[in-house]
């Protein structure tokens, strides 16, 4: 069993289990491998040293000018975020898929059902557009948008 680290052209890191070098070539050339934050599916492997001594290696001082950067309005966590961000924001989801109900493209239809107490107060998720997304919190009607990851799409492991 070989245990890869593996990036997307995102940078999104994560790991791959493979049976060997070769199965990790023939799965990776024919787009079988996928990012389970971004789905893509452009993926590359990372050199890794098992047996490097880094005892002596410190952290490079960070320019405090440069680390101003503007915050992404997206609440995925950037490419270049530590694993246990990208971990906790995968359980934050998840959590929210185990406690809503999926009404899939009638979202703002239940949402207006739910606010106006035609049905019963409940968690819902769905797919709506820019337009219907605006109409609900002009009705006041709170919303929030975010992506789903691949990962997360089909059965939890």
């Amino acid at each position: 069993m070989k245990v890869l680290n593996l990036r997307c052209q995102n940078g999104h890191g994560f790991e791959g289990w493979f049976g060997s070098e070769e199965d990790f070539l023939n799965q990776n050339g024919s787009g079988m491998i996928e990012c389970p934050m971004c789905s893509d599916r452009v993926i590359s492997r990372l050199p890794s040293a098992p047996r490097l001594n880094l005892s002596g290696v410190r952290e490079p001082k960070q320019d405090t000018a440069s680390s101003a950067k503007p915050q992404a309005t997206s609440p995925m966590p950037p490419a270049d975020a530590p694993p246990e961000l990208q971990a906790a924001y995968m359980q934050a989801v998840k959590h929210v898929l185990e406690n809503t109900v999926d009404v899939g493209p009638r979202f703002a239809e239940e949402a207006r059902r739910i606010h106006y107490g035609e049905t019963e107060q409940r968690g819902i998720r769905g797919q709506a557009t820019e337009a219907d997304r605006a109409a609900l919190q002009e009705e006041g009607i709170e919303v929030s948008s975010f992506p789903l990851p691949a990962a997360l799409k089909g059965p939890v492991q």
